[in-house]
């Protein structure tokens, strides 16, 4: 996952690959074809026509379909086309497109600022500081976010300036049993024979700059956009991925790997497993349940299945001996250099000692977090702390609850209601409530204990009727709490409110803790990571950062993989093995009419040579994790020809172990989704925009 800065050191490798563009154009990150490619936060997509269309995976425009579902039309299960402009629907108050316009290194004015604090709070203060002042001056121009990445854990600083498209609408979008075929069986699997694409549009004012919707908003005009591509994909076939991924951890401590592969997720599995059951029964006999609170259960079951394959691929390959194998040679090198390894080495004991630190409280921290943002309490605990800091100057206010962030609480708090239910609110609130009493005492919270007055399911109980009196379901009342002060929050009889003010000044505490620890971890953690970076480049190591949710450029060629039970998997996927897959019961519920263009083989001009049928998806060697969703996958002259959407089951491990033999990114082929628009939910205005009329 190469960062840009890196693109001259790989020009040669981008070129053996098969790259026909001249190197120098990718390091244009505002040109053609990089300029192109856009953030969702979350995710990543592309612009793909000069009106402001943009591509990106089904999964990704998930949540604006949602918010638009309703039982009596469910978006989600009927897909979405709008036949104008005037019909594209918001994607919600929440939904950005964020066009990049530059990165800036700041190292060497963060670094002075953390050189200069008096001790470990100190330096983590400092770092905010630094952190705030720069973002601020970035987001001077109006209309602009930006967001500033630490690489490396602190060796390396930078700043990304992007546009702020706020006006994002839904265009079109597959039914489930197209964009989402195979659901959760098949995720992570190959093969796979997923429609995983949608389109939506970035909106701004008259007068060309970022607004908030507003019926009379027109397109956004970008300066790059992706061509749909002129020449068909093969295998062995040059394809490189721009996008956001969000997170990897191959340079972690194995002490740290084992206490995420031991505990973290395992633990976190276990709960998402009995929420899914909870929520999805209570859907079974709620449909305005099972609308609401779709997209929370879909980005649970996607957490679950990942974590469920990292921890199989741990086991398989056996990770924890390959992570301490690994680092016993980094510091059995240090070893070796005498005095200029020991500052490395002394960083390398002192991590160790600030993560059994924090793994002394993870199971109340996992629990009380959990309980203190769901629903309700969540609203009113994120309100309370939004008055507090208000009284603050901007600049010295938490992140995320300054002036730029305003407008995306109060689209969280008006989105709520599409999001919410009462009575499943309750069941929730009950299941961290009985997570909670069953801690160990030593990891009790002494405020909670007080707000709760017991210990046993009379109390639970008692509690949740408390909170069943809360006002802040009405949405007049959450937007009321937006502009209140401390005061009026600590004189309200609201149990909601009044649990918040209650736990607020503990979990303030807690951050002061978690703050003095990060401080010590700044000094340390880059000396040591720049002591792993120092060893695999003598070893002749490639050296790139881990994921951090800013932009990486992968790149690779087309092609199936070996699965460990010996079986050559090809490298694509067909339509006739979509109708195979049908059962006519959900996941692998297709559509009548698109069955019935497989059965008359209505390829529509683009059935692929080799073959003969249209190819649905595909695999290449390119390395992605999540945030890469939707990103464009180009070809050797940069046009379109499909999306990443997810890795195969034996590369999930990759985010903390990298295996290049097994690891393969699946992509939709831009052939499918071309060919779902022609001949079976036809989008003949979309084709047109972007510049492929329907063949015959």
């Amino acid at each position: 996952m190469w960062v840009p800065q890196q693109l001259p050191q790989i020009a040669g490798a981008l070129q053996k690959a098969g790259l026909e563009l001249p190197p120098r154009q990718l390091a244009d990150l505002t040109g053609d074809p990089m300029g192109a490619v856009v953030s969702l936060g979350g995710c990543t997509a592309s612009f793909v026509s000069p009106q402001g269309l943009v591509v990106t995976n089904h999964h990704c425009a998930y949540g604006g379909l949602q918010l638009n579902s309703t039982p009596q039309e469910n978006l989600i299960e009927t897909g979405f086309n709008a036949a104008t402009r005037a019909d594209e629907l918001s994607a919600g108050p929440n939904a950005r497109i964020y066009v990049l316009d530059s990165i800036q290194d700041v190292t060497g004015q963060v670094q002075a600022a953390i050189a200069a604090a008096a001790d470990a709070a100190g330096r983590t203060a400092a770092l905010e500081a630094i952190e705030k002042q720069l973002v601020a001056g970035c987001e001077a121009d109006a209309g602009y976010r930006c967001r500033f990445y630490s690489f490396s854990g602190g060796n390396t600083y930078r700043l990304f300036k992007n546009l702020e498209i706020k006006d994002v609408r839904l265009v079109y979008s597959p039914p489930r049993s197209i964009g989402n075929y195979g659901g959760e069986i098949d995720n992570w699997m190959w093969p796979r024979h997923t429609g995983d694409f949608s389109f939506i549009r970035a909106y701004v004012g008259k007068d060309g700059k970022p607004s908030p919707y507003a019926q009379d908003n027109v397109p956004f005009q970008p300066r790059h956009w992706l061509k749909m591509a002129s020449q068909p994909l093969e295998i062995g076939d040059f394809v490189m991925v721009a996008g956001y991924p969000g997170y990897t951890a191959r340079y972690a401590l194995a002490d740290e790997f084992d206490e995420t592969a031991q505990w973290t997720y395992p633990a976190i599995k276990r709960h998402y497993e009995q929420m899914t059951a909870l929520v999805e029964a209570a859907g079974a006999r709620d449909e305005d349940i099972k609308v609401k609170y779709a997209s929370t259960v879909k980005g649970w079951q996607n957490v679950l299945k990942n974590y469920d394959g990292q921890l199989t691929g741990f086991q398989r390959i056996d990770a924890s001996r390959t992570k301490h194998e690994e680092e016993a040679k980094v510091l059995a090198w240090l070893r070796a250099q005498g005095e200029g390894g020991k500052a490395a080495l002394a960083a390398h004991d002192r991590l160790l000692a600030l993560d059994k630190a924090e793994s002394a409280t993870r199971e109340r921290d996992l629990v009380f977090g959990q309980l203190r943002r769901t629903g309700v309490i969540g609203a009113a605990t994120g309100l309370y702390r939004l008055a507090l800091e208000g009284r603050k100057p901007d600049a010295q206010r938490e992140p995320g609850y300054q002036a730029r962030d305003l407008p995306g609480f109060e689209g969280a708090m008006r989105q709520m209601d599409k999001r919410y239910v009462p009575a499943m609110d309750r069941q929730l609130q009950e299941y961290w409530l009985r997570q909670y009493v069953k801690l160990p005492a030593d990891q009790h919270v002494a405020a909670l204990d007080a707000w709760l007055g017991g210990n046993d399911e009379a109390a639970i109980q008692a509690a949740l009727d408390k909170l069943a009196r809360t006002g802040l379901g009405d949405l007049d009342t959450r937007l009321a709490l937006l502009k209140a002060d401390p005061a009026a929050f600590e004189a309200s009889t609201d149990p909601a409110v009044q649990f918040a003010v209650a736990v607020t000044p503990t979990i303030l505490a807690m951050e002061a803790q978690d703050k003095a620890r990060q401080g010590d971890a700044l000094l340390a953690r880059p000396l040591y990571l720049q002591a792993v970076a120092d060893y695999k480049a003598s070893q002749g190591e490639s050296v790139y950062p881990d994921a951090n949710s800013s932009l990486r450029i992968t790149f690779g060629n087309v092609q199936g993989y070996t699965k460990l039970d010996g079986s050559r998997q090809p490298a694509f996927t067909t339509l006739e093995q979509v109708a195979a897959k049908a059962t006519g019961k959900e996941p692998f519920d297709a559509p009548k009419p698109l069955l019935d263009a497989i059965a008359a083989q209505r390829y529509g001009g683009l059935a692929s040579k080799a073959l003969g049928t249209v190819p649905v998806n595909f695999l290449s060697d390119l390395d992605i994790t999540g945030g890469n969703s939707g990103s464009p996958v180009m070809d050797a002259r940069g046009e379109l020809v499909g999306l990443a959407f997810d890795m195969n089951w034996e590369a999930v491990v990759s985010n903390w172990v990298f295996d290049p033999e097994m690891t393969r990114m699946i992509s939709l082929d831009a052939r499918y989704m071309r060919w779902i628009m022609q001949e079976v939910i036809p989008a003949p205005q979309v084709l047109e925009e972007l510049g492929v009329p329907a063949l015959d």
